[in-house]
């Protein structure tokens, strides 16, 4: 297949790089430009003028719509039962997260709904969230375990990020997130259940190889930095790479956590010092924002300008979850990103896009118009530009989305 007459390519890199500070500000493009696809990958690109087609080619014309790589959602909690929107009345009449949380909402809230949801009921809901935000223009995505917290239960939310990785082609990545939080009945006996997680859950988790990487919430009231490069440290002889809820409540550590344990990225960020941000730009660790949480939670937004000022490495990701941020939307989160957080849209983009494709080691397939990688694409209507995909927040700017090569 052929495409073309496409408006603007955006998104083109001949070097697959994780983009760091200022190169986040460059987003590379065609204008009226033509993309091969050959077997379901990117084969060649180029402007209209020097295009040779072949008598068996499939020709394509976007009549100038423009083309970006598919968004790469690196942080998301899909599989959830059921959703809390009586907790969200609750924050209207001025609850806070943690407030919520110690009257047996929050987290341990899902958790009960998903010990009572069957395997198969919870793999539909969650299929169904899955397919929303591929049409939404999402081609690759990380889902988390952590609302079992039981062994039962976290091999069971597990056990559907398998089968979701085998129904829907998009590289799906898969994190095991046992230190969520603490039931009820271990809350005087952290140690115990820490335990539970390094030494019950982990041990069947490699077993049945469900997990890509290992994840931990480094928080106050939570697992503090202690306990949490304990559960890295276990998931590390698994082989299990680590991510880290990091410095989202308060300055709680993670960073520093992160930069010891080698971790692949840090996310959240919304509560940082000068300390951080300076470690966070001088360090290869990647930062992960998550803005669509802190607009639903009514936070204070992670400081992505001075992140990218440091030389961070910045990726995006929407933190989708049934009680903090219920929403896989990234066209939303990029106009976010830009209105609250003062990124351009070249930089908001590229964090979504490549940098969040290295958020989960998919950067030799997804994050970018590159040779040889999956023809995972935003086909966007006709827009002026690319400033307007933000800027028009509230409407609809994307016309088809492929996966494969193929629409879907």
């Amino acid at each position: 297949m052929i495409l073309t007459n496409i408006k603007s390519l955006f998104g083109i890199r001949e070097e697959n790089k994780l983009l760091r500070g200022n190169e986040l500000s460059t987003l590379p493009s065609i204008e009226n430009a033509y993309l091969k696809i050959k077997d379901g990958k990117i084969s060649a690109y180029g402007d209209m003028d020097s295009l040779t087609v072949d008598s068996n080619d499939e020709i394509y014309d976007v009549k100038g719509q423009s083309i970006l790589p598919a968004f790469c959602d690196s942080h998301t909690h899909i599989v959830f039962a059921g959703s809390r929107e009586s907790e969200f009345v609750d924050k209207i009449k001025g609850l806070s997260y943690a407030e919520i949380a110690a009257k047996g909402g929050g987290i341990l809230n899902s958790a009960k709904k998903l010990a009572k949801t069957s395997e198969d009921e919870l793999y539909e809901q969650a299929m169904k969230r899955v397919m929303e935000v591929m049409h939404l223009g999402t081609g690759a995505l990380e889902i988390k375990s952590g609302y079992g917290l039981t062994v039962e239960a976290e091999l069971k939310m597990l056990r559907v990020v398998k089968r979701i990785k085998e129904s829907v082609d998009i590289p799906i990545k898969s994190t095991f997130l046992g230190a969520h939080a603490f039931p009820v009945e271990y809350k005087e006996n952290k140690e115990a259940y820490l335990k539970i997680v390094t030494e019950e859950m982990l041990p069947a988790v490699a077993e049945e190889n469900l997990a890509d990487y290992i994840d931990v919430f480094c928080e106050t009231g939570f697992f503090d930095q202690e306990m949490s490069e304990k559960v890295l440290n276990a998931g590390a002889k698994y082989g299990l790479k680590g991510k880290i809820h990091a410095n989202q409540l308060n300055n709680s550590g993670g960073v520093q956590l992160g930069i010891k344990t080698n971790a692949l990225s840090v996310d959240h960020l919304e509560t940082l010092g000068k300390e951080e941000i300076e470690l966070l730009g001088s360090h290869d660790i990647i930062s992960t924002l998550l803005p669509s949480a802190a607009f639903f939670l009514r936070m204070q937004y992670p400081p992505a300008r001075e992140l990218i000022n440091a030389g961070a490495a910045v990726a995006l990701a929407t933190d989708y979850n049934p009680g903090s941020s219920p929403s896989g939307n990234i066209p939303l989160l990029i106009a976010l990103s830009c209105i609250q957080m003062k990124m351009t849209p070249e930089e908001a983009i590229n964090a979504a896009t490549l940098n969040g494709a290295f958020a989960m080691e998919s950067e030799k397939e997804v994050g970018s118009i590159t040779r040889g990688k999956r023809a995972n694409l935003v086909l966007t209507k006709e827009i002026p530009s690319l400033a307007y995909l933000p800027y028009a927040f509230g409407s609809q700017s994307i016309d088809k989305v492929m996966i494969n090569g193929s629409w879907i």
